[in-house]
């Protein structure tokens, strides 16, 4: 106990600057919800077509000004953040365009979204004749001398993912996004560029889009959600460019117009307002699991010192064993599903088996507390999340007891 409490001594500053985003992010929110006149008929939703639903409607709006887009698109009928990046690409790209990573590769679960495999046809950028090429990082930061190599007169898209995923390298801060953007505007003016926001809403106080990111996407059971919302994604951004987008959701012509939301717009409400404050308990977390791994003897990255721009905290193991171990013991520490030990496992969208802990209240929400990772060489286990910061603290600390046993 009062190891832990020396910890939390050391942790205050930061949780102290962590507290000051949140004041500033839930303000925010707090004047977009006024600005767009909220009251509760608009948690009543329309069924069947879904037209003119007016909750639905400003739910929309109210996402705009807050992540500072002209139009934004929030719906139910997004199964998962990649399903919301995926319609962004498709939404934007056409026949011949390019699209450029200049991250690296992204996420595994883009993957097939990008190209199928040999052989075989399953709807990918590639079959549609949109071609696609990612900038290898150069010293964990983008490689802004090789721009002009990638940025073909074809590319018609520039991506950047936010948070490190799976990968062994930094997350990209605000300040760096809009440092990468700059450069690429000095080569192509007119290329749209989006950013994978998953994880990275409201741990600062600027967005992607306020610093020259033309569109974002992500996912509402990630930090949006505010741990309550059961299903959804959003993109959100230039209005001509969220018109394509919700052409390509639901069909041409019909646009925004139409999608039923049925009984979800309260807890999408709710769920963006509650957002800065989860997100920050998450934060908090996060800290003490960096800073206790630390004591204990583990590499875990980022640093309690380190700038943060996203929730995940990379956890390096010396064997796959132990990597396992942990996230079981993070799910033996759960609230859902407590007595279910996980086991490495095939999963969709990724070449490695993986290790899911995850007993949470929604099924895969990465705002409650997980931790999971492909089983691969280097061994990682990806802490993220955490709707009360009191149960990071035990949950992190019982797991690191047991595998140290």
């Amino acid at each position: 106990m009062n190891k832990q409490m020396n910890i939390e001594e050391q942790l205050r500053p930061y949780i102290e600057d962590v507290e000051k985003v949140v004041l500033y992010n839930q303000e925010k929110v707090l004047d977009a919800f006024q600005n767009k006149r909220v009251s509760d008929r608009h948690f009543h939703s329309e069924t069947g077509y879904g037209y003119d639903d007016e909750g639905r409607e400003t739910l929309e709006g109210v996402y705009a000004e807050i992540f500072r887009g002209e139009d934004a698109l929030v719906r139910p009928q997004f199964v998962s953040g990649t399903h919301a990046i995926s319609t962004a690409f498709f939404g934007t790209l056409r026949p011949g365009d390019k699209l450029v990573y200049i991250t690296g590769d992204p996420y595994d679960t883009l993957e097939k979204v990008i190209a199928s495999s040999a052989g075989e046809d399953n709807g990918s950028l590639d079959d549609y004749g949109i071609g696609y090429e990612s900038l290898p990082l150069f010293e964990g930061g983008v490689d802004v001398d090789r721009l002009s190599e990638v940025m073909t007169p074809e590319t018609k898209m520039v991506a950047l993912q936010r948070s490190k995923g799976y990968a062994d390298r930094p997350s990209f801060t605000i300040d760096e996004i809009e440092e990468v953007i700059r450069e690429v505007r000095k080569i192509r003016s007119d290329v749209v560029v989006f950013v994978d926001n998953c994880y990275g809403e409201f741990v600062e106080t600027k967005e992607p889009l306020e610093v020259g990111a033309d569109l974002i996407a992500g996912s509402l059971i990630k930090n949006p959600g505010g741990g309550i919302v059961r299903t959804g994604g959003y993109i959100a951004g230039r209005k001509e460019l969220i018109h394509k987008c919700a052409n390509r959701l639901t069909a041409p012509g019909l646009g925004k117009g139409m999608g039923a939301s049925l009984s979800v717009l309260q807890e999408m409400y709710q769920g963006i307002f509650l957002a800065p404050h989860t997100v920050g308990e998450a934060l908090k977390g996060a800290l003490f699991t960096a800073k206790y791994l630390e004591e204990e003897g583990f590499v875990s990255k980022p640093s309690f010192d380190e700038k943060r721009t996203d929730l995940i905290q990379a956890v390096h193991f010396q064997e796959a064993k132990q990597m396992i171990e942990f996230c079981r013991q993070i799910q033996a520490a759960s609230p859902v599903n407590a007595f279910v030990t996980p086991e490495p496992s095939p999963l969709p969208g990724y070449d490695s088996e993986v290790i899911m802990a995850a007993g949470t209240f929604i099924q895969g929400a990465s705002l409650e507390l997980t931790a999971d990772g492909p089983v691969r060489p280097p061994y990682m286990a990806f802490v993220q999340g955490g709707l009360t910061y009191e149960h990071v603290k035990i949950a992190v600390k019982r797991a690191v007891e047991a595998i140290k046993l």
